[in-house]
């Protein structure tokens, strides 16, 4: 499967988990309120990530309030969950076309992209799951306003996508520019990265071409290419912008081609 099509699920599935989320805007963590709502900021998906409000790993402890999950990067995070958590379970495959599910006994699900609403005892250890909500990385906790199960494939994709995050990918939001090299916070890692750009390397938004100098301190990017001395040396650059209600679908509603 290639990265921008993993990459492209991996928003879609964030963003349903963020419109599940959405539907309880109050919950915070434990659902006790105070919580920022996913319909906020940047969205969700990697791009919530870069906000510090998402998660992506394998559950290793399951408990009335919380959730042990160890990351795709190893590190260890405490979920906290409650009574407003939504746990959704994602289709498999992409999803496209399914539009809203109902959980058992008739209750809405959490619609878009095909996802079914579960019961928190559903998540069982060994599942890889999608946490929406407010991330510490200082404390490795994080509190809960949606948790969504992937399906085995799609976690697969993104386990090998992320094991080549830093090495032939990167994402994050550009903190400073200093002529052809980028510092960016990674969406992934949190850490700080230099993107370095040749007269070589292509620049898009979206699907417009654009210049080095179209790149602002906070715009969000996707980088490929490969690391070279203390750098990364790319060979393509997307900045990522937050398309438009109904950008991209085709007069019968489904989603268009990949970007």
């Amino acid at each position: 499967m290639k990265r921008m099509t993993v990459v492209g699920l991996c928003l879609g599935l964030g963003l349903a988990v963020a419109a599940a989320a959405a539907q309880d805007p109050g919950a915070g963590w434990g659902g006790r309120g105070g919580g920022r709502g996913m319909g906020q900021g940047m969205g969700g998906g990697m791009m919530g990530m870069m906000a510090g409000r998402g998660l992506m790993g394998t559950v290793q402890e399951t408990a009335p309030d919380h959730l042990t999950i160890k990351t795709y990067l190893n590190e260890t995070y405490l979920v906290h969950v409650g009574v407003n958590t939504r746990f959704v379970k994602a289709p498999a495959g992409n999803g496209r076309g399914e539009g809203m599910r109902r959980r058992e006994g008739g209750q809405p699900g959490a619609g878009g992209m095909g996802m079914t609403e579960i019961k928190a005892s559903d998540v069982k250890k060994g599942d890889d799951v999608t946490v929406m909500g407010e991330v510490d990385p200082a404390k490795k906790e994080a509190g809960a306003t949606a948790v969504a199960v992937m399906d085995p494939e799609r976690a697969r994709a993104m386990k090998e996508m992320m094991a080549d995050y830093g090495k032939t990918w990167l994402m994050g939001k550009v903190t400073a520019i200093d002529g052809v090299k980028l510092t960016v916070l990674g969406a992934i890692d949190n850490q700080p990265h230099v993107i370095v750009a040749d007269e070589n390397t292509t620049l898009r938004k979206r699907r417009e071409p654009v210049t080095l100098a179209d790149i602002q301190v906070g715009d969000s990017i996707r980088a490929e290419g490969a690391v070279k001395g203390a750098g990364f040396a790319a060979t393509t650059i997307q900045v990522m912008g937050m398309p438009q209600p109904g950008a991209g679908r085709n007069p019968n509603g489904e989603p268009g081609p990949q970007q």
